[in-house]
């Protein structure tokens, strides 16, 4: 049995002169699925309460579904009328727009998680995650207003590593849930998630004239080449070419 088992790693391990020149086979990539502005005016109208509020933030922001789960108080900049996205994709840190039309939805979001947080505090709790870089240099970070989450949790729940009893973000389903329903009370075929509202963000804007650099940054794509997939899936056909019917009729 060992020596099967020896003859076995060295066929893995053999390297023979041809084998330098296969190429491994590329992943093909899928166009994404997208929706038409009419389409998303129509899904958020059928949505209502924080599940309205969170797919429009994805949809006017282009945050990936976790990033705004993960959205914190002192990352919403209604002055600047910015968001702060932390941590995104590849650990980078962004700066995306704060829609006009969100900003009054946002502060009554803020305003119930401020609520919220100062029971947990009066209850004797009231600590947020904090990544553990940010737990050590900011001891008492945790407990500061700022740091809370804008979607918390209804409930407060344990830490099975640390035992500390915190009030964690809402989870992904108080949106999958909702946008699934919207969409068969629609009557949509195409299928539709949180990301779909991040693909008809940059979709939308690519539509709009915007240079596709600023859509890239907005987007926190590090390769142009992830980005430049929406432009095979705007609305006047393949690649975006008009086709030569449609000028002779």
């Amino acid at each position: 049995m060992s020596a099967l088992l020896f003859l076995y790693r060295e066929v893995l391990e053999l390297k023979l002169p041809w084998m330098d020149d296969v190429v491994r086979a590329k992943r093909p990539r899928r166009l994404p699925s997208v929706l038409s502005a009419d389409e998303v005016r129509s899904l958020l109208e059928l949505m209502q309460g924080r599940p309205r509020v969170l797919a429009s933030l994805l949809y006017g922001t282009g945050m990936r579904l976790m990033e705004g789960l993960r959205l914190r108080i002192k990352d919403v900049d209604f002055d600047r009328q910015e968001i702060l996205v932390r941590d995104g994709k590849g650990g980078k840190d962004r700066r995306t727009m704060l829609p006009a039309s969100l900003q009054q939805p946002l502060r009554e979001a803020i305003a119930r998680a401020r609520r919220l947080h100062a029971a947990d505090l009066a209850a004797g709790h009231g600590r947020v995650w904090l990544p553990h870089a940010l737990a050590r240099k900011y001891p008492n970070a945790a407990t500061e207003p700022g740091w809370q989450y804008v979607f918390p949790s209804d409930t407060l729940s344990e830490d099975p590593k640390s035992g500390i009893t915190r009030r964690h973000h809402v989870g992904e389903e108080a949106l999958s849930r909702h946008l699934k329903l919207a969409a068969r009370r629609l009557g949509l075929d195409k299928p539709v998630s949180a990301h779909t509202l991040r693909h008809s963000f940059a979709t939308h804007l690519l539509e709009s004239g915007y240079d596709i650099r600023t859509v890239q940054a907005l987007l926190g794509h590090k390769d142009l080449a992830t980005t430049q997939i929406y432009t095979h899936v705007l609305g006047r056909g393949a690649n975006a070419v008009r086709s030569p019917l449609d000028a002779v009729r």
